[in-house]
């Protein structure tokens, strides 16, 4: 019976996001990164002593980290020691682990080093860096298991200049996905069928669901056919880019096609999506697995409205939580009121409210005078759709140039239309 793979899978750690708050006294580094860093550690530990079916506990077999250690593509050396620090735990622990470079991790200049090199370079022991599409099987594992490995993947790397002459984005990205798809399925072709076959990338794939980090994503970009990743000769798919957590098929298919999304949450954006990674039993034919929470920095989100200008600081601060209720949060006041009551929006009474909160943004919602008039001039029926147009930019204050902008756009989209009541 070929032996079961205890598996690790985490991607998008992302450890030099330094937003919202202040440095850490302790360390000097900024407390957010030291947030993305005991997430690290969290992940480090149970890889080190990941609990079992049977109730005790011990290393797992392999750790795959699907790509984007850092945000900056010229990370700090700082940064470059915390994340060493924690690799070094897995190495020294004697664990196959699997560093795959995202597109986070790439340098912006050709023939550079990339984030991940010197692992590769020093050799350090049990570290495999992945970056260029391979089979690794268990002479390089040294466990009986395979995987082919996709990182991100450049047009440079896959296609020369003459392929590309002359070729629209959308064609060179199409012959893009036709390369990749045939190194994969080349290495399909190559792998021992009698042993787990995992596929880990970095990139996006055909029905996946994006989150809020398109804000850290670079533009157009290759995407992975579905016909790829569910190749039934794989046991598991192990990707990473998209940072919200999601399977791309049901539990109980095979293979299972996961993001584990990011370790700790970047924005708002993320605001409700939990974090954490995945553990997997992978067996040739049968894969188990489940996401496992990680203990993150809380984001709490409070939107405030029905408020009246006689009562207005009043109605705020009563619908804020109690102070000890957000302490050491990162937490967003969203404030909705008409723009000619700001005079009486009182910030320092909010930011003392918040005093024990790690960080608080005050997100003001101006809303303009939006009632239109039309009823003392003409039935909105006998209006044509031009007309309508030309007196909602009126209600809403649009500067008149670009009322006229906009209009004129409007007559590009509606042709002879926009003049028909």
């Amino acid at each position: 019976m070929t032996k079961t793979i205890h598996l690790l899978h985490f991607a998008d750690a992302h450890i030099d996001i330094a937003n919202y708050g202040r440095h850490d006294p302790d360390t000097a580094l900024p407390i957010r990164v030291v947030d993305f860093l005991k997430a690290l550690d969290q992940i480090v530990e149970t890889a080190i002593s990941a609990p079992l079916n049977t109730g005790g506990s011990q290393p797992v077999d392999l750790v795959i980290f699907a790509g984007d250690a850092y945000k900056d593509r010229n990370p700090q050396p700082t940064f470059q020691r915390e994340w060493g620090r924690r690799i070094k735990r897995l190495s020294e622990a004697g664990i196959p682990t699997v560093l795959l470079v995202g597109n986070h991790d790439v340098s912006p200049a050709s023939g550079r080093a990339h984030t991940l090199h010197e692992f590769s370079t020093l050799g350090v022991p049990h570290i495999h860096v992945a970056d260029r599409i391979e089979l690794l099987g268990p002479d390089q594992l040294g466990i009986p298991a395979q995987i082919i490995t996709v990182p991100w993947v450049s047009r440079s790397r896959m296609l020369t200049r003459e392929e590309t002459a002359g070729k629209s984005l959308d064609e060179v990205l199409t012959m893009l996905e036709g390369a990749v798809t045939d190194a994969i399925l080349g290495l399909l072709e190559d792998a021992d069928p009698n042993l787990p076959l995992i596929l880990t990338a970095h990139a996006s794939v055909q029905g996946a669901k994006f989150g809020s980090e398109r804000a850290v994503m670079l533009g157009h970009e290759l995407v992975l056919s579905g016909r790829i990743v569910n190749d039934k000769r794989l046991d598991y798919v192990a990707l990473g880019h998209i940072h919200k957590r999601q399977a791309l098929n049901a539990k109980e298919s095979h293979p299972p096609i996961v993001y584990p999304g990011s370790i700790e949450k970047i924005d708002f954006g993320e605001v409700r999506e939990d974090k954490g990674f995945v553990l997997a039993q992978v067996g040739k034919g049968q894969t188990d697995w489940d996401f496992v929470d990680l203990k993150t920095r809380r984001f709490i989100d409070i939107k405030i409205d029905d408020l009246d200008a006689d009562t207005f600081m009043a109605d705020v601060m009563r619908q804020l939580p109690e102070p000890d209720k957000v302490a050491d949060a990162i937490c967003r006041v969203q404030i909705s009121y008409p723009r000619d009551w700001e005079p009486l929006l009182d910030d320092n009474a909010i930011l003392e409210h918040f005093d024990q909160a790690l960080s608080v943004q005050i997100q003001k919602h101006r809303q303009s005078e939006r009632r239109s008039r039309l009823g003392d001039t003409a039935a909105v029926e006998t209006l044509t759709p031009n007309q309508l147009l030309e007196t909602y930019w009126q209600t809403i204050g649009l500067e008149s140039e670009e009322a006229e902008a906009m209009q004129a756009l409007a007559k590009d989209v509606l042709g002879n239309s926009g003049d028909e009541a």
